[in-house]
């Protein structure tokens, strides 16, 4: 696939048991659509990740930080570092793209 739109993408989730759907992979590099309702339940992920924000606002935790995010930004979490997303609008959504080995690139 070599195009994503964020309308398809949220439809691919319809009728979907999780709040999260991969798109697209190549090499390391995957992508997923991510909605969650209400309450976002994730856990550390061992790759990693941005999220770029497609719709909604709320607030970001990223490890000891919790900071106001909306439409537009884009968030990155290294591997393994407990994050979350919280009290968000209910049209909340992002891509969320994950990348590079497991346990994260390492700063040179």
């Amino acid at each position: 696939m070599d195009r994503l739109t964020i309308t398809k993408a949220l439809q691919s989730l319809e009728g979907e048991e999780n709040a999260f759907k991969e798109l697209f992979s190549h090499g390391s590099l995957t992508v997923e659509i991510y909605k969650p309702e209400g309450v976002d339940l994730q856990q550390p992920h061992s790759r990693d990740e941005l999220y770029v924000i497609t719709a909604g606002s709320g607030y970001f935790v990223n490890g000891s930080s919790r900071e106001k995010f909306e439409q537009g930004e884009v968030l990155f979490v290294p591997a393994g570092v407990v994050h979350r997303f919280e009290d968000f609008t209910d049209d909340f959504s992002t891509w969320v793209i994950f990348y590079g080995p497991e346990g994260g690139e390492k700063n040179p």
